[in-house]
């Protein structure tokens, strides 16, 4: 079987609107991929500022906004089509939605972006609301994309993503799959303070040192402390993390560095425990914005090298749309009613078919 989907994914970094045309052929339970066609639409700032503020709306407010960025993203789709010259070629749209409000404890998750609407403005197919069904079957509703890196990157058995939030994926028997830690959506908050979107290549990172006492205070927050299935939500990277920093009185440099060091501290204490889970097999696949960071890559390597797990960074187009790839896929399987969410990951009391179908197309 061949299948030809757009895949939509709007992390917390807030870069923009992540899209990947992918082209899945499967058989006899055997996948493989194409990206055809793939590309990032940057948020203006205005829609920036509105995602941003999103938790702090009134009921009403947050309900117009869902279904006008619902709106914005199926016109992106139909811009991205009419670009790609893609009419007639895309069977099916899976978008993740930018996630809000995530109370796994409360079985409750939310992402803007209404799917219905998404379908009327594309009048396709489109999946959304990936994570809804696993989190009301007691399921942290995170990390999704294992399930991708299982049945498509059988190559790997370790995966680090890193984006607004830095999440690991091991295979074997028992798939395990968590958030790590908040990452480049504190990065990035911290570059802003210097007038910059990001801190390019981890430079004024490279030029700052460690201040122990902060870097102490980040490392004793009660999440690292709990075991996984375990999940974070954006908020805990701007409420939680970013204060500590900001209110250091360090400078710019000097907590983008401490930050880095806290970042790589907690993808070695994550991984540690399962550095001999696959003995002959210590490849881990590094995709996501962060890597693309040199000086975070070069302390990866550095540090995990010390578990004798070798890094590695692909090509740019799977580190930058990996998981608007992994959206696509996850949509493919909500169509052909097969598991698409993994419980050993999540915790969840059973495995699930993920995602709200709407039928955007014409009869």
């Amino acid at each position: 079987m061949v299948y030809k989907v757009i895949g939509l994914m709007s992390g917390s970094s807030l870069d923009g609107l992540d899209i990947a045309f992918v082209e899945f052929h499967e058989n006899g339970g055997k996948w493989s991929f194409r990206i055809l066609k793939a590309d990032c639409y940057p948020y203006v700032p205005e829609m920036v500022r509105r995602l941003r503020e999103a938790t702090g709306l009134s009921a009403l407010e947050y309900l117009l906004l869902h279904a006008e960025y619902g709106h914005y993203i199926g016109k992106e789709v139909n811009r991205f089509i009419e670009e790609n010259g893609l009419h007639y070629q895309v069977s099916l749209v899976t978008s993740h939605g930018h996630t809000t409000f995530h109370l796994p404890a409360k079985k409750m998750t939310g992402a803007l972006g209404d799917g219905a609407a998404i379908a009327a403005e594309t009048r396709l197919p489109v999946v959304t609301d990936l994570r809804a069904m696993d989190v009301a079957l007691g399921g942290q509703g995170a990390p999704i994309v294992p399930i991708g890196e299982k049945l498509l990157f059988t190559d790997y058995d370790y995966f680090l993503n890193i984006g607004g939030i830095a999440n690991i994926s091991v295979s074997g028997e028992k798939y395990i799959a968590f958030d790590v830690c908040a990452a480049n959506r504190v990065l990035n908050m911290l570059a802003n303070l210097a007038g910059k979107e990001f801190d390019e290549g981890g430079k004024m990172a490279a030029s700052g040192i460690v201040h122990q006492k902060v870097l102490n205070a980040l490392n004793s927050l009660d999440y690292y402390k709990l075991p996984y299935p375990k999940s974070l939500a954006n908020d805990f990277g701007t409420d939680t993390v970013f204060p500590i920093l900001h209110q250091s009185g360090i400078s710019i440099a000097d907590a983008l560095r401490t930050y880095t060091e806290h970042i790589i501290i907690q993808l070695k204490n994550s991984l540690a425990g399962f550095a001999g889970f696959k003995p002959g097999n210590r490849k881990l696949l590094v995709t996501g914005g962060g890597a693309l960071n040199i000086f975070l890559m070069e302390r990866a390597r550095q540090e995990l090298g010390t578990l004798n797990m070798e890094v590695a960074v692909p090509e740019k187009e799977l580190v930058n749309f990996k998981e608007a790839l992994i959206m696509a896929f996850i949509g493919v399987l909500r169509w052909r009613q097969e598991y698409n969410v993994l419980s050993s990951v999540t915790g969840a009391i059973r495995d699930s078919i993920g995602g709200a179908l709407w039928t955007g197309h014409e009869e």
